[in-house]
């Protein structure tokens, strides 16, 4: 997390100031070969704007990467769990009695317990095996076609 709160000390802005031979020379550090022919100069300068944040940020993650990799292969990707933020909260009725788990720092909060997970919350809450992201309505099951 401190990565993403990591002041960039690149001068973004000052990218569009340059002239488009600049700009092919930086891409040439960058990528080892020409950029493509027929982007504009602002285009050009906005990726390699992009690609100087990666450099200095990181990329997308392993996990983003492998999800983006196979919905490229035709793959239909299997639902994703929203990233909750700590102070949200998540209620369930289960067997008539309503159940609140609120998003810490830590993972979840249940009863005064901190969980890792919400699979370990929705197992104690049934006594069986649950997909918390799914028990808790974040992901819904796919109906057979």
């Amino acid at each position: 997390m401190a990565r993403r709160n990591r002041k960039i000390e690149i001068d973004l802005e000052g990218l569009l100031d340059k002239s488009r031979d600049e700009l092919v020379a930086i891409w040439m550090a960058s990528f080892a070969t020409k950029p493509p022919r027929g982007l504009s100069q602002a285009f050009l300068a906005r990726l390699v704007a992009y690609d100087l944040q990666v450099g200095a940020r990181g990329g997308i993650s392993p996990r983003l990467e492998k999800r983006l990799l196979s919905m490229a292969a035709g793959e239909t990707p299997k639902p994703c769990a929203p990233k909750l933020k700590p102070g949200a909260q998540l209620m369930r009725t289960w067997n008539g009695v309503t159940h609140r788990v609120d998003v810490v720092e830590e993972g979840y909060r249940y009863k005064e317990e901190t969980y890792a997970s919400l699979s370990a919350i929705a197992r104690m809450i049934t006594g069986t095996h649950w997909s918390g992201p799914r028990f808790f309505g974040l992901i819904t099951r796919k109906k057979a076609a």
